[in-house]
Order: structure tokens, then C-alpha cells, then sequence
């Protein structure tokens, strides 16, 4: 699997929802993620995702690497060590590129004046601080939107055919702040070709609804601990930021 396939994977299911990237590129996502000869056309859908691609280009500069090598791709999505080291500068400048890309700019000029000591090149991160559609404005800010959003994860409960059953995290709000709620259930479908032989307890990631990525033991590793980090750096500022302002959020809205 190449960082463009890794890329259409999480990005079909905001494509299909019409919240990120061009219009229709969601077929050609489709397509690329099991014909390798669809790649050059997905990569040129991918770099006009709004959001995406500033941090695609920021990682991958950093490391003198192509924005979809497979590493970069990987970093964004799940984490891995390209993100270690980067912080303040580079999140700065991604500010200023993501303000070009449209998130309005009372709203970077905000999130610079509450950056963390250690802000996270990665989706949640972006999902908490920057915030759910603040750069394309198609969706609110809120917390349920944050837990549609985030990279999820879980272990496989229950598989057939058509669907799967997860035990995943949740996301839940501690007054101003973000953690982890009690596990719930979350029900996928499934298309046994991208998800072959898929066994109860396989760790599985997933973006708004959709499964994306049935992930290695490492990858389960990373993306819990990156998620965390991302967290954890978040939380510095969300207190200021008033966030959750009129946001009731979940149900389950205390951490378990």
C-alpha cells in the first residue's frame, strides 16, 4: 500500500459526504484504492483537500520527503516518528497556509495566540485545536462531529460478510477539555475486498463511518499514542478557546 492509497482510504469518506476535497473525487478515491493505475489521478484529487495537503507538505518538508510517501501519509493519519520534533514553527506557518486555504482569519490569528508548548502534526490534533470544518466551513465544530472526525480505532467483535462490529474508544468532553469515555460498539460495513480475511480482534481504523484500514500492531500502537499526544496538546489551549461554548455534546459527555 502506497501513501496515496493510504491517503484515499481516509479520505473517501469525507469526499462521498461532500465535506472535504473536489467534487466527485470520491470516485476516483474509489478507484485507486484497488487499481494502482487510478493513483496519479487520486493524488491530483488529494492535493486539493483543504486541509489535507498543508499538512502533508509540512511533514513531508521537514524530512526533504515526497507528501505522499507513504511515511508522511502515515504520519498524518496514524503518527510515527516524522511528527517527532516538529512543533511550533512548522505548526505556525501551517497556520498561515491553512488561512490561504480558507480557515478565516480571526480564527488562526485566535489559535496562534493559545498555541500549545507542543502542538501535533496530526488529523486529531487538528480535529481538536484547529477544529472540524473550521477551514472548509461544510460542518460545526462540535464534539460529536470531533468523535465522526477523529482517527478512530477498535478491535473486531463481530464480522460477516456485509459488516463489522467494533469495540472502539470515545471521545467525551470534561468541562473544556477532551479524554476517553468509556468503549462503545460501533457498526462498520464492510467490503470483503478491502478487508479480507478480517477475524475478530483485528485492530481496524476508521473515519467518519467508514472503515479505512485494517491496522498492523504497530499501527494500533501508534494511533493510540499519537491520539493521546494529540490530546494532551490540545488540552492546553481548548480551556481558552471556549470551544464547547453552546456545544451540549454527547450523552456520555464525562470520561469514564
Amino acid at each position: 500500500m502506497d501513501g496515496i492509497e493510504l491517503g484515499a482510504r481516509f479520505s473517501l469518506a469525507t469526499s462521498r459526504l461532500q465535506y472535504c476535497g473536489p467534487d466527485g473525487a470520491d470516485r476516483t478515491l474509489d478507484r485507486a484504492i484497488g487499481e494502482p493505475s487510478a493513483r496519479p489521478a487520486a493524488r491530483a484529487a488529494l492535493e486539493r483537500f483543504e486541509a489535507l495537503m498543508p499538512y502533508l507538505e509540512t511533514i513531508a518538508g521537514a524530512h526533504g520527503l515526497d507528501p505522499f510517501d507513504r511515511r508522511v501519509t502515515e504520519a498524518y493519519w496514524i503518527g510515527n516518528e516524522l511528527l517527532d520534533g516538529l512543533g511550533r514553527p512548522e505548526f505556525r506557518t501551517l497556520l498561515e497556509t491553512l488561512r490561504r486555504r480558507g480557515l478565516p482569519r480571526s480564527t488562526a490569528e485566535r489559535l496562534l495566540a493559545h498555541l500549545p508548548r507542543e502542538p501535533l502534526l496530526h488529523h486529531l490534533f487538528h480535529v481538536a485545536f484547529v477544529g472540524v470544518g473550521n477551514v472548509t466551513g461544510h460542518v460545526p465544530t462540535t464534539l460529536a462531529n470531533m468523535e465522526a472526525c477523529r482517527p478512530g480505532w477498535g478491535r473486531v467483535t463481530e464480522v460477516d460478510p456485509t459488516r463489522m462490529l467494533l469495540l472502539a474508544p470515545t471521545l467525551v468532553r470534561d468541562g473544556s477539555r477532551l479524554g476517553w469515555g468509556t468503549e462503545r460498539s460501533v457498526l462498520l460495513p464492510r467490503d470483503p475486498g478491502r478487508f479480507p480475511e478480517l477475524t475478530v480482534g483485528a485492530p481496524v481504523a476508521f473515519h467518519w463511518g467508514m472503515a479505512a484500514l485494517r491496522l498492523s500492531a504497530r499501527q494500533h500502537r501508534l494511533l493510540a499514542g499519537y491520539s493521546a499526544r494529540a490530546l494532551a496538546a490540545a488540552n492546553e489551549a481548548l480551556p481558552l478557546l471556549g470551544v464547547f461554548d453552546g456545544d451540549p455534546g454527547l450523552p456520555a459527555d464525562r470520561p469514564g
